[in-house]
């Protein structure tokens, strides 16, 4: 049995030793249960850093790097998503920002119970345009980069790039450790569903 660890004091938990795909077998493509996912999301190396790009010019990040203008600059980012808007880490606005960022402001909370489906769209609309903007690079946060803004990036390469929920998953987790809570799972779950009933209509 795998031994649990935390995850530097973000109050998530995962093994330290996990349970291999030859064990369990791999989740399945057209409908992963929540505890798939969370196999699947449990694999491989647990790190994250401040940021990291997890798509060509899409970096995943948290409240750290959100409050670094300098760092962003760096980065060369032109777009910022804070997936938790308002909250107790992520208290930056627009004036934060100033003119050389475009921002936007995702009020969700790290909840099972918070519906973060009704931000799917607006989103990854978003993030969709500031990578079409030439030049542009979006930063997407959270408090830790793990729950929230993850959610909302598998969502941006479900809708705009095709990406079942278990492809996206993989893409992101070659980059950035994340496990959206499971509320979130489902409401991805949903999402998943109903863009493969539309593409099969």
């Amino acid at each position: 049995v795998a031994e649990w660890e935390e995850n530097a004091g973000h109050g998530h938990v995962f093994p330290s030793a996990s349970v291999g795909p030859k064990d369990l077998g791999p989740p399945s493509e057209d409908s992963p249960s929540v505890q798939d996912l969370e196999q699947l999301l449990n694999t491989g190396s647990p790190s994250c850093h401040h940021a990291d790009e997890v798509w060509p010019n899409l970096f995943l990040g948290d409240h750290v790097t959100a409050h670094s203008r300098f760092d962003l600059w760096k980065m060369g980012i032109s777009h910022v998503l804070n997936a938790a808007h308002g909250t107790l880490f992520c208290q930056e606005s627009h004036e934060f920002y100033g003119t050389t960022i475009e921002y936007h402001g995702v009020p969700a909370h790290d909840l099972p119970n918070f519906d973060l489906s009704l931000y799917f769209y607006s989103s990854a609309e978003f993030i969709h345009k500031a990578l079409t903007t030439p030049g542009g690079k979006i930063f997407v946060h959270c408090a830790f980069g793990i729950s929230r803004s993850s959610s909302l990036v598998l969502a941006y390469l479900m809708i705009y790039h095709h990406f079942s929920l278990v492809k996206a998953i993989q893409t992101v987790k070659e980059h950035r450790w994340i496990f959206p809570n499971r509320g979130f799972l489902k409401q991805l779950q949903k999402l998943d569903l109903q863009l493969r009933n539309k593409m099969n209509k």
